[in-house]
């Protein structure tokens, strides 16, 4: 019935009887030069087309997609239909404009046990009037459908348009790069060279960066690292990355494979990331003694560190003075700070005095 449907909605934005469409049609081998697949979508969001390579891309034909329901709707996450139906009202409100939106779409049982779960597929299009007067039922929303590939670690970045790898000492200062970079970056291979990669990061994903090279330091030979980054480009602008990072086997180097992003598909993959990331818990107390169960709180983090500072203090000033039994004239070392002796008593006297616990600390005896 589905099909059906889809069929019908198809003729009527398209009848017999319009003129042809200008161009080739879309036979078999242009549709398998797309990077993804092609949707048309009535105005209230109907499935009016769906090319035949949607099975290449989420494993469904046409018809197993259509068996889950008649809307675009009914093959996005359900996470995502509020936002995706705000994204085609504005397109509809102004047509010819270009919206973008990411969401997981349903796939196949075989597709979900091979890559742990539904497609990502960024859809990018616009509605346009296909018959004049321009109306609701001569209006479509034309796409093209693209999956938001997780970056593979063995990738081959010279046979990916998409790709540029990067060579680096542990310290991430670049050793190499293919000539790609160029192209998604607007840098030379010999500009790079010599320079280290975090001169290119985005401040607010230093941090990121840093994990992710931390974590591939200490982890040479396991699997690689990914992070979704932000670099600048030679014309100063930031482009989104998806970088998988690996240290190689001898440990010497790391090398680098990035993937240009949309800014939807980096928000998108952020997300998820998030999502996915098991939250750390904190680890359970220790028992307390029934002999402490009684006794004062520690003090808070700052007051203990403060604390240690002034039983340091003390013990300064304790190294410094000369002891009781000292003979009638003072020691060299201790006539020559006096002032510094009193200086790091005075200190620890003000510490404890503003109310910090009591910390006391001598020097080792020698």
């Amino acid at each position: 019935m589905a099909l059906v449907c889809l069929r019908l909605r198809g003729a009527q934005l398209f009848p017999p009887d319009s003129a042809p469409p200008v161009g080739p049609a879309l036979g078999t081998e242009l549709l398998s030069l797309l990077p993804g697949f092609l949707l048309v979508l009535s105005a209230n969001g109907k499935l009016v087309y769906i090319s035949e390579n949607v099975d290449q891309v989420l494993g469904l034909s046409m018809v197993e997609l259509l068996a889950q329901g008649d809307t675009v709707f009914d093959i996005l996450d359900g996470r995502t239909r509020e936002d995706v139906r705000k994204k085609l009202l504005l397109a509809q409100e102004q047509p010819g404009r270009e919206v973008m939106f990411v969401s997981e779409m349903r796939t196949s049982k075989a597709f979900r046990l091979q890559h742990g779960g539904n497609q990502a597929v960024a859809v990018r299009g616009r509605f346009m009037a296909l018959r004049w007067p321009a109306s609701p039922s001569t209006t479509a929303f034309l796409a093209l459908c693209t999956p938001v590939a997780r970056l593979p670690a063995d990738s081959d970045a010279g046979s990916q348009d998409d790709l540029f790898q990067s060579t680096h000492i542990l310290d991430m200062m670049f050793t190499d790069v293919t000539e790609s970079v160029t192209y998604h970056l607007g840098y030379r291979r010999e500009e790079l060279i010599g320079q280290s990669w975090y001169s290119l990061l985005h401040p607010e994903d230093a941090d990121l960066a840093a994990a992710q090279h931390r974590a591939v330091v200490l982890g040479a030979g396991a699997a690689a690292e990914t992070a979704v980054l932000r670099l600048l480009r030679r014309d100063w602008t930031w482009t989104w990355l998806s970088v998988s990072a690996r240290r190689d086997c001898g440990g010497r180097s790391i090398t680098c494979t990035s993937r240009c992003l949309r800014e939807e598909e980096a928000a998108y993959l952020r997300a998820r990331h998030h999502r996915l990331t098991p939250r750390t818990t904190a680890p359970p107390p220790l028992p307390v003694p029934a002999a402490a169960a009684t006794a004062a709180p520690p003090p808070p983090a700052a007051g203990r560190e403060l604390s240690l500072l002034a039983a340091q203090l003390r013990a300064l000033a304790d190294s410094l003075s000369p002891p009781a039994a000292a003979p009638a004239w003072p020691r060299p070392e201790a006539a020559a700070f006096p002032h510094d002796a009193a200086l790091a008593r005075l200190l620890g006297n003000a510490m404890e005095g503003a109310g910090l616990p009591a910390a006391h600390a001598h020097p080792p005896h020698q």
